[in-house]
């Protein structure tokens, strides 16, 4: 019989629509050294991208304790389906179509190579490190420049029968209403991420005459929108209220359906506190099945926002069979 020692550490991938970051991270989830570089540097071509992450990724390796120790690699990428390896049609990325990039980078790198999307990722590192440790049956759900969201039923994530099950941020809340990045309208990702956010504060600027510290800012961000919340904006709070109505709306659906324990709110939006989560509270519980009334919790991510993908996809990186060109 071989004896041979056990790997200690994966890397986790977080490919972002404006930046990738990646990292070094040992079996208790201590990120040993991270990295990041310019997504949209590289957003013509796959190609060229792959092949720089890659080689930045055997450099961080190489100066923090070598290759040998990496058993895997996780990545977290928009779209990513778990079961085929693939980015499928991303919709706020330009490379678009099915790109193989398990396969891809598995290729390059020579050792095993786990994809998996956001949400995903996201709720794999919740539960292993965050607000969901110990639950079984719990949604996390993201907000950024998409929404996205990934269910956990009784312990194992849910996939569906192609890998795309959780896709609430793609079903109409508002027939005929906006255009969203997949194409369709009145999708709920066109109300409650960062697009989404903006579009209700134009809409309410050109509704009202009322006076707007928005009305000024140069480049209005929903994070500019929380500042002005603070400062007693009655259309900033407005808008967050409207974001939030309509977000409680959709949650409440999803719970409705699916009768967690928790929704656990992730990435940039839900940073807007009070003014996004108490119009969300009150609209969930007013559209929520009566039965399961007052039974879910809405909570907010607690983990590091710099650090909670790339641990989500290191979670991934260690559940992938082990692979390696180099035995």
């Amino acid at each position: 019989m071989e004896i041979t020692s056990m790997k200690t550490r994966v890397v986790g991938v977080d490919i972002g629509v404006a930046v990738t970051t990646y990292a070094v991270i040992d079996l208790r989830g201590n990120i040993i050294a991270q990295e990041n570089f310019s997504t949209r540097d590289y957003s013509t071509n796959i190609d060229q991208y792959l092949a720089v992450l890659c080689e930045r990724i055997v450099d961080l390796v190489e100066r923090n304790g070598g290759y040998d120790s990496i058993r895997s690699v996780g990545v977290c990428c928009p779209n990513g389906n778990y079961l085929t390896g693939c980015m499928e049609n991303a919709a706020n990325l330009e490379w678009k179509g099915v790109i193989p990039v398990a396969a891809m980078m598995r290729d390059r790198l020579g050792i095993a190579v786990a994809l998996a999307n956001d949400a995903q990722c996201i709720a794999l590192s919740e539960q292993a490190f965050g607000a969901a440790h110990g639950m079984k049956d719990f949604i996390v759900i993201t907000l950024g420049y998409g929404l996205g969201s990934c269910i956990f039923s009784n312990g194992k994530m849910h996939l569906g029968n192609k890998g795309f099950a959780g896709e609430i941020g793609h079903t109409c809340v508002v027939p005929h209403g906006r255009l969203c990045g997949c194409g369709h309208h009145g999708c709920l990702e066109a109300y409650c991420a960062n697009g989404g956010v903006l579009a209700t504060a134009r809409e309410l600027m050109a509704e009202s005459d009322a006076p707007s510290l928005m009305r000024d800012a140069a480049d209005l961000t929903p994070k500019l929108i929380t500042s002005f919340c603070e400062q007693g904006d009655e259309l900033a709070i407005e808008t967050y209220r409207r974001t939030g109505e309509m977000l409680g709306r959709g949650l409440a659906n999803y719970a409705s359906i699916l009768n967690p324990e928790a929704i656990i709110l992730t990435g940039g939006i839900p940073h807007a506190g009070k003014w996004l989560l108490e119009p969300t509270e009150v609209s969930f519980e007013e559209n929520v099945f009566r039965n399961i009334k007052g039974q879910t919790r809405i909570l907010v991510s607690t983990l590091n926002d710099g650090e909670r993908d790339v641990l989500g996809a290191s979670v991934l990186a260690w559940q992938v069979k082990e692979y390696s060109l180099f035995l």
